[in-house]
């Protein structure tokens, strides 16, 4: 006789016997509840627990992660993915000639007889997480989408859409079925493909006679399909209706933001459209408010450099800037030293265009400049709410500027972006705006530039031995190369989609601003002299930093060059 999963959940010490008593009197109120989705739902076990001791009564596999064998994929044609997602289950793999199939709810193990039938194989079960089984559900469907060439032009034939609205996506997106409206099934897979690969931005493109759809992952912009020109508006209609854009003005440069859910997961997207000569230029930046660290210790900064910055943001008052170009994580930086800092104890206020990710503890206020709420209009309110420390998303002129450094010698703790190359360039970036040399050397306590690099994929990445002009460029020798240490190039595999690249870590140049340095912004002197001073003083550039990246095996040499281009050697 099978054991009750309640006993075995006791036996493994994932419940109390008061918790298993208090879910068994809840169930007899509600006589349809099994066991363990109430102890689910009371946050007593999670899933992965529930599901590994069901696979022990069983005696059965759990798996927590599904593949489905390219092998099976011609099998997925008779079967319809709203009626895999509505029955939970999925046929994944051969083993010793049996088929496994995995179910989350093992009362519908009568479907095995239909998949023996339809695949011609003896069918074993195995289970697996609900997610896990949609997630490999919507991969397989997506992957026979590819390579069939199923584009939206064929989904419409197959589907025409018949005038009905367009709904926004208020539920998960791998919720939704395959009978909806075609262009909206075509959307949600684009994004489900966007989340799935971690890409940062979408951008939609159109042409004489196609739309090109691109994708930014790590930094750099890959194409990953066409379509024909004749569904542009249909496509731009769909996002423009899920941003909550005016979908009949197409002269106009629009704006708005999307929010969706996948796989319980909340991503926010930044909408953008633009007029071009063929038609409306579509860009969605993603933001996964889960999917982002914010915590200074794993942004890739060097020990000397993270005690730095540990006692910059711990002082009482001064502006620290953070430079460099769109796209090189310095938003993600500040967000990280506001965390660090963030208690009950400092009242915290940002200036933000837009809010990027909300932090509890810490009041963040979008600009709009439709309402005249510029930067400098914020941050004159800002500072009569009595802060402690001041966020400002970026300092782009004078106003802006001589209101921060007011702050920072009133005794506030400012911190912001600056569009600079280097640490150096920015104080004489504050001068051009107009700010005084004497402001920018006495409030100024310190400057950072940084950089996004590629890492190398663990799975892939191959040891080379790299000439002398190779190293000479990152500013290296073979002197500076120990005989133990591997340094590696990018190969590519199927883990990081044949890009030799998994993730990004970033590089840094610090720039404390001591007496000497101090002594030379307030004489108005150059960029270059500023540079060697904080060198002098122990500063490490930029490809310095990547360079002892390149020896920790973390990144390539080219990775480095590639994005320290404007920094001379």
């Amino acid at each position: 006789m099978r054991e009750k999963i309640g006993q075995l959940l006791l036996a493994h010490n994932y419940i109390t016997i008061e918790q298993l008593d208090e879910v068994l009197l809840l169930q007899k109120e509600k006589a349809n509840n099994k066991i363990g989705e109430l102890l689910i739902s009371k946050k007593y076990i999670n899933s992965k627990k529930l599901y590994e001791v069901l696979s022990e009564q069983y005696n059965v596999k759990y798996y927590d992660e599904l593949t489905v064998d390219e092998s099976l994929y011609q099998y997925f044609e008779t079967l319809t993915l709203s009626f895999l997602k509505g029955n939970l289950a999925i046929p994944f793999k051969i083993e010793n000639s049996n088929l496994l199939v995995a179910f989350a709810d093992f009362n519908n193990l009568r479907m095995l007889d239909d998949f023996s039938y339809i695949f011609d194989k003896f069918c074993k079960p195995v289970f697996s997480d609900s997610h896990a089984i949609i997630e490999a559900l919507n991969h397989t469907y997506d992957q026979l989408s590819t390579m069939s060439g199923n584009n939206l032009e064929e989904i419409q034939k197959e589907d025409d859409d018949d005038g009905e609205d367009f709904e926004e996506l208020e539920r998960d997106l791998l919720e939704a079925s395959d009978d909806e409206a075609p262009v909206i099934r075509f959307v949600n897979r684009l994004l489900y493909r966007a989340v799935k690969e971690k890409v940062s931005d979408i951008h939609i493109e159109a042409y004489e006679k196609d739309i090109v759809i691109r994708f930014r992952i790590d930094g750099v912009l890959k194409e990953v399909m066409k379509q024909p020109k004749n569904v542009h508006s249909a496509i731009a209609s769909r996002i423009k209706i899920m941003g909550g854009l005016n979908i009949a003005e197409k002269r106009l440069p629009q704006s708005g933001r999307i929010k969706i859910k996948l796989a319980g997961r909340d991503i926010d997207i930044r909408l953008s459209t633009l007029p071009a000569w063929f038609g409306e230029r579509i860009v969605m930046r993603l933001l996964d408010q889960k999917g982002t660290t914010l915590d200074l210790t794993k942004n890739g900064f060097s020990e000397q450099v993270l005690y730095d910055m540990h006692k910059l943001i711990k002082q009482p008052h001064g502006i620290i800037l953070v430079t460099g170009p769109t796209g090189s994580g310095k938003s993600t930086t500040l967000y990280s030293a506001l965390s660090k800092i963030n208690s009950p104890e400092l009242n915290i206020i940002t200036v933000e265009n837009p809010v990027e990710y909300q932090i509890r503890g810490i009041s963040q206020v979008q600009v709009n400049p439709k309402i005249n709420m510029s930067f400098a209009a914020a941050l004159r309110e800002i500072l009569r709410q009595d802060p402690d420390v001041v966020m400002i998303g970026e300092i782009r002129d004078k106003e802006t500027a001589d209101i921060a450094m007011q702050a920072a010698m009133t005794g506030h703790l400012v911190l912001s972006t600056l569009h600079t190359n280097d640490t150096a360039s920015s104080p004489t970036r504050l001068v051009d705006m107009g700010v005084e040399p004497y402001l920018v050397g006495s409030t100024v306590i310190g400057i950072l530039a940084q950089r996004l690099v590629r890492r190398l994929c663990n799975h892939c990445k191959t040891p080379m031995k790299p000439t002398e002009i190779e190293l000479n460029k990152i500013g290296l020798t073979m002197a500076d190369v120990a005989p133990d240490t591997i340094i590696y190039k990018a190969n590519g595999c199927t883990k990081c989609m044949n890009n030799g690249y998994s993730g990004r870590t970033g590089i840094y140049e610090l720039m404390l601003i001591g007496d000497e340095i101090k002594s030379l912004i307030n004489q108005n002197e150059d960029a270059n002299k500023i540079k060697n001073m904080a060198k002098a003083k122990g500063m490490k550039t930029l490809r310095e930093d990547g360079a002892l990246k390149v020896l920790q095996g973390i990144t390539s040499v080219e990775e480095v060059l590639r994005v320290t281009q404007d920094e001379l050697v």
